[in-house]
């Protein structure tokens, strides 16, 4: 069995930002000469998390609505500045594993996996991706 470790490293703008990591996955993927196995995304931020969905950029606007409905920023909170981001956190998961079958990642017919910075302020993020296979 292999075992193949890299990080995604880039920036953010600020809240709410999408950023497309499957091309970089799939990069990598191909990079550690895994036939068969899975690949496990984590993201180790209190206000980032993964999605797998739709990049149409509607449906990005509508996620963007409905995460502002759920968990406004405006609210009234306790923690300061940004405690809408790390709520938000809460409900959205910071990791994904993806299965890759003959040296690619699996993804349903529309799927893209997309990082969404929920903090409010620009950040440097970094994802770890280990992929596990033969």
């Amino acid at each position: 069995m292999k075992i193949f470790n890299q990080n995604i490293e880039f920036s953010t703008k600020g809240e709410i930002e999408f950023v497309n990591i499957t091309k970089k996955l799939e990069e990598i993927v191909t990079k550690s000469q895994v036939r068969d196995g899975i690949a496990h995304i984590f993201a180790p931020h209190a206000t980032g998390v993964l999605v797998l969905t739709e990049a149409d950029r509607n449906l990005l606007e509508d996620i963007e609505k409905i995460l502002e409905k759920l968990i406004p920023k405006q609210a009234s909170y306790r923690h300061p500045s940004n405690a809408h981001s790390h709520l938000r956190s809460m409900f959205l998961s910071p990791e994904k594993t993806l299965p890759i079958r003959n040296y690619k990642l699996v993804f349903g017919t529309w799927q893209s996996l997309l990082f969404i910075e929920t903090d409010v302020h620009a950040r440097h993020r970094s994802l770890i991706v280990s992929i596990i296979g033969e």
